[in-house]
C-alpha cells in the first residue's frame, strides 16, 4: 500500500457487506495531544455487524467509517505528546473508524503492545480481552473455586471469557454448539449444546446445587431469564448484549431498553443475586480520565495473560482492507472460530 494517502471502508448505509465503499483520501495530521497510528490490523466485531443493518444501539448517522478497534505504529504526534510515541506499537479502542490505513486517537486513548506480540495477536485481543476482563474481575469479581457459565463459550469474547475465568481458578459451564465442544474440554470447561430443547436444565444438572456464582449472556432476549434463574445467591448475571435481536427489525433501543427495565426489576427484589448490563464505553463521557485508567490497565492484564499463554490469540482469518466485505461475510457466517482481522 502507498504510506502517502489514506485508505478507508465507508459504510454508506443499510447496505449488504457488498455495499461498502473504499475511499481515498490525505493522511490526517495530528492535532493537540493527538497521535496518527499507521494501521497494522483492525477486526470485524459484533457491532459492525448490527452496524450495517442499522441495529447498534448509538452507532453514528450514515455515511461513517467503521471499525471498533485496531493495532498499528505511531506514525506523527501532535502538540504536547512525548515524542518517543513515534515508531511504537499500540492498541487504540474506537468504536468507530478503525477501518482506514491511518487513524487519528488522542495520545491518552492509546495502550502500549508489549514486544514480542504480533499486530494481529493483539488485535484478537482489543475489545473482546477488555469486554471479558472487564466482565469477570470488576463487574462479577470472579474468585478461585466459584462456578461459572459463559454462553457462546466459542465467540469473541466468550473464547477469551472462558481462558480468563480458567486462569482466575474457576470452574466453567460453557454453550457452544457441538463441534467446538473437544476444543472447550481440552481448556477445562464442561460443554453444554446451547440449541438443546432444556438447555436450563442441563446447565443446572451440571451446576452446584444452590446455583453459579455468575452468568455471562450476550444473547439477551427471552433467555435471559433463564440466565437469571441459575444464579446462587450472591451470584451476579453480566448481560453484554442482544445477539437474539440482531437480524429483528423495529427500534434498536428497545431490546437494550428492554434488557435495562428487566435488570433494573431484578436488582430491586430482595434475593442477593445483582443483575447488570455491561457497556465497554460506560462512564467514559463522565469520567474519562477514569476510563482511559482502567482501559489501559486492564488491556495491559489482557496482554500479559497472552505472553503467559493463559489466553490465546485466535486469528479466524487475515484479509486486506480493500476486502472488507468478504471479511464481513465471512464473520458473518458463523463458520470460523476466532476474528477476523483486516490488515492494510
Amino acid at each position: 500500500m502507498n504510506s502517502e494517502g489514506l485508505v478507508e471502508v465507508v459504510l454508506p448505509g443499510k447496505v449488504e457487506p457488498e455495499g461498502l465503499e473504499i475511499r481515498h483520501g490525505a493522511v490526517p495530521a495530528a492535532g493537540p495531544g493527538q497521535v496518527v497510528i499507521r494501521m497494522e490490523a483492525t477486526g470485524v466485531s459484533f457491532a459492525e455487524q448490527q452496524m450495517r443493518r442499522g441495529r447498534y444501539y448509538d452507532q453514528p448517522p450514515f455515511p461513517f467509517v467503521p471499525g471498533y478497534d485496531l493495532v498499528g505504529t505511531v506514525q506523527a504526534t501532535g502538540e504536547g505528546v512525548d515524542p518517543d510515541l513515534a515508531g511504537t506499537r499500540v492498541a487504540a479502542l474506537v468504536k468507530v473508524g478503525g477501518w482506514a490505513s491511518h487513524v487519528r486517537v488522542d495520545a491518552a486513548d492509546v495502550v502500549p503492545v508489549p514486544d514480542g506480540i504480533g499486530a494481529a495477536q493483539a488485535e484478537t485481543l482489543v475489545v473482546n480481552g477488555i469486554t471479558a476482563w472487564q466482565m469477570l474481575h470488576r463487574k462479577a469479581r470472579v474468585r478461585a473455586g466459584q462456578t461459572v457459565v459463559v454462553h457462546g463459550a466459542n465467540g469473541g469474547v466468550g473464547s477469551v471469557l472462558v481462558q480468563l475465568a480458567r486462569a482466575a481458578g474457576a470452574q466453567v459451564i460453557g454453550t457452544a454448539s457441538p463441534r467446538h465442544h473437544d476444543a472447550l474440554r481440552e481448556r477445562g470447561v464442561v460443554p453444554v449444546d446451547y440449541r438443546a430443547d432444556d438447555l436450563a436444565a442441563r446447565i443446572r444438572a451440571l451446576a452446584p446445587r444452590e446455583g453459579v456464582d455468575a452468568v455471562f449472556d450476550h444473547v439477551g432476549g427471552h433467555g435471559i431469564v433463564d440466565s437469571w434463574r441459575l444464579l446462587a445467591p450472591g451470584g451476579t448475571l453480566v448481560s453484554y448484549g442482544s445477539a437474539a435481536t440482531r437480524d429483528a427489525e423495529g427500534s434498536k433501543q428497545w431490546p437494550v431498553l428492554k434488557l435495562l427495565g428487566r435488570v433494573w426489576l431484578w436488582n430491586t427484589l430482595p434475593n442477593r443475586r445483582r443483575a447488570c448490563f455491561f457497556n465497554v464505553w460506560a462512564g467514559r463521557a463522565l469520567a474519562r480520565n477514569r476510563f482511559r485508567s482502567r482501559l489501559r490497565a486492564d488491556l495491559t492484564q489482557v496482554f500479559a495473560a497472552l505472553q503467559r499463554g493463559e489466553v490465546t490469540a485466535r486469528i479466524a482469518a487475515q484479509l486486506p482492507l480493500a476486502r472488507a466485505a468478504d471479511a464481513l461475510r465471512l464473520a458473518e457466517s458463523g463458520t470460523v472460530a476466532g476474528k477476523v482481522v483486516l490488515n492494510p
